[in-house]
């Protein structure tokens, strides 16, 4: 059995990335830590309690970060609505386990007794406040999956930028610079045929499952923003697979590690994600000569392709 951390901030595709891991067979959910960013932190804390409760989870939700380290906040409403959730306006029952996720999250990695693989879909300000109070975390952590950034390519909140990095970058810049082992999964890898088009999503409503539902209705203002801002044929779900790729590593078919540096300083590249491509292999087939741009050694897995068919059947098997 796997043992899994989530740091969320939970709106309609966190929340379907949530269920995956709660329904995966060989899976455990140690904890979920709740951060502000599609949703202010205490309705991201309703979301991903109600999503647990639809899986019949006991998992503690804890409270985390109200805000970006340095930045004002900004939430992502305009995409996932009023709610994170379509306008669902789920309601939970229960509160959350406690409102120190940062401890929470220190603790768990102290108190481990096998791997604990940290999946995070939001912005990163929880996990750079732990390393800010336990730089220790960083060699704790045997696989760290960040949905997040842009490798190399265009961004969904700006140009430059992906928006769980944009919100929050300098809690990017620390973890990333943290040393600890990142695969760094981007946006761009739920676009064009990675969407559940008119098909796929009719697939999931004659499964009938609660989970199916579930998943078409709290992103139903995602799916119509999604093909109405970007242009996307239907739903786009980022974060569910980020989290397809830390429960089947074999849906990444494309990987190669690199320098990754976070742009903070300055507006118009607020939050990119600047990849030293020039240490791929392609370059030099020898690793150990590899030499990039910023000649700083490798450290963050980049993921540049997946298998959309492989994906998508992760998807439909935790939505049975």
């Amino acid at each position: 059995m796997r043992s899994f951390w989530i740091d969320t901030d939970t709106a309609s595709d966190d929340a379907v990335a949530i269920l995956m891991a709660l329904r995966w067979h060989d899976v455990r959910v140690e904890g979920i830590s709740v951060v502000a960013g599609n949703v202010p932190v205490d309705r991201g804390v309703t979301n991903a309690i109600y999503t647990a409760e639809l899986c019949r989870s006991d998992v503690p939700v804890h409270r985390g970060a109200e805000r970006p380290l340095r930045r004002e906040p900004f939430t992502g409403q305009f995409f996932h609505g009023p709610d994170g959730m379509g306008g669902m306006d789920y309601r939970a029952r229960r509160g959350p386990a406690s409102r120190d996720a940062v401890g929470a999250l220190i603790r768990a990695y102290r108190e481990a007794r096998g791997e604990l693989t940290l999946v995070t879909l939001g912005p990163l300000t929880n996990v750079a406040l732990a390393l800010e109070r336990e730089p220790e975390l960083a060699s704790r952590v045997p696989r760290c999956f960040v949905m997040g950034g842009a490798a190399c390519t265009m961004g969904n909140i700006t140009p430059a930028a992906e928006f769980n990095i944009w919100c929050d970058p300098e809690a990017a810049r620390t973890v990333f610079r943290s040393g600890m082992p990142i695969t760094m999964v981007g946006w761009e890898h739920c676009r064009g045929a990675a969407n559940l088009d008119d098909a796929d999503m009719a697939r999931l409503r004659q499964l009938g499952t609660p989970f199916s539902t579930f998943t078409l209705d709290c992103n139903r203002t995602a799916t119509k923003v999604n093909r109405e801002w970007l242009g996307e044929p239907g739903m786009g779900l980022p974060d569910p697979v980020t989290m397809a790729i830390a429960l089947d590593p074999a849906v990444c078919t494309r990987r190669s590690t690199h320098y990754v540096e976070i742009a903070c300083d300055d507006e118009l590249t607020r939050g990119m994600t600047v990849v030293d491509e020039r240490n791929v292999a392609k370059v030099e087939p020898n690793p150990a000569a590899w030499r990039g741009v910023i000649d700083r050694p490798p450290a963050v897995d980049v993921c540049w392709a997946i298998d959309v068919a492989r994906w998508k059947s992760t998807l439909y098997h935790a939505l049975e």
